[in-house]
C-alpha cells in the first residue's frame, strides 16, 4: 500500500512538471484591428484657422489579447490640406472642404504589414459660404465600411470610390446618389444604415444641406 502512494506522488509531480514546462503559444504580440473615434468624422463648424478637433486610436491585440489606446503612437495622415493632424489633433488651416482621416500601425510580429483605418473624416463648414460643405447649396455625402477592409462602396455619380479613392464627397443639397456595396472575398453584405433600401447592396441617399453619413455593414 506505501508503495501505492508513492507510484501515485510521483505520477502527480510528473503532471506537475508538465503543466508548469508547457510552452506559451510563441508568437509575437499582433495588431488585429484599429478603431478611430469619433467614427463617422468630426465636423468644424466654422472654417477658423486653427480650429482643432481631437481623434482617437484604439488597439486591439492578440498573443495575449490586450486593447490599449494608441492615439499617441498611431501614424495619422488627412488626404486634403484643409486640416492637418498630429497625434490624433486635427487643425483647421482656414479653408472650407473634407478630408479622409488614416491612421496607421506596425502589426507587431517583425513584418512589413500595416493596419490601416480609414474611412473616418473631417469636415470643415461654413455655412454662410455656398461652396462649402455644408453651405447654402451643398452637403457632404460620408461613406463607412464596417468592419473596415470587409467591403467596398461606389457611387454612379460623385465620385465615391471607398476605401480606395474616396470616401467623401461634395454634392448639391437635395441630390440623390446611388450607391453599390460589393464584399471582399469571404465576406457578404448585411446592412445600410442611411441609405435605402437597407438590406440590399444597391441604395439611395438623398444628400440635405449639411451633409449626410452613410455605413455599408458586411459580415463573414
Amino acid at each position: 500500500m506505501k508503495r501505492s502512494y508513492i507510484g501515485l506522488t510521483l505520477g502527480a509531480l510528473v503532471m506537475v512538471g508538465a503543466v508548469v514546462s508547457l510552452p506559451s503559444c510563441g508568437h509575437d504580440q499582433k495588431l488585429v484591428s484599429l478603431a478611430v473615434s469619433p467614427s463617422a468624422g468630426f465636423v468644424f463648424p466654422q472654417a477658423t484657422t486653427g480650429a482643432t478637433g481631437q481623434f482617437t486610436a484604439t488597439a486591439s491585440y492578440i498573443h495575449p489579447p490586450a486593447t490599449k489606446d494608441v492615439t499617441s503612437q498611431a501614424t495619422w495622415a488627412v488626404d486634403d490640406p484643409v486640416v492637418s493632424i498630429s497625434g490624433g489633433l486635427a487643425t483647421t488651416n482656414g479653408s472650407c472642404g473634407s478630408a479622409n482621416v488614416t491612421a496607421t500601425m506596425p502589426e507587431g510580429t517583425g513584418g512589413a504589414s500595416n493596419i490601416v483605418i480609414g474611412n473616418s473624416f473631417v469636415t470643415v463648414n461654413n455655412p454662410a459660404d455656398p461652396t462649402c460643405p455644408g453651405g447654402g447649396s451643398e452637403g457632404t455625402l460620408s461613406v463607412q465600411i464596417s468592419p473596415v477592409g470587409s467591403g467596398t462602396v461606389t457611387s454612379l455619380t460623385y465620385g465615391i470610390n471607398c476605401p480606395s479613392v474616396s470616401c467623401i464627397a461634395v454634392v448639391p443639397s437635395g441630390a440623390s446618389v446611388a450607391l453599390t456595396a460589393t464584399p471582399a472575398s469571404g465576406e457578404s453584405f448585411l446592412s445600410w444604415t442611411g441609405c435605402s433600401p437597407t438590406n440590399t447592396p444597391a441604395c439611395t441617399v438623398t444628400v440635405p444641406t449639411g451633409g449626410a453619413g452613410v455605413v455599408a455593414t458586411f459580415e463573414p
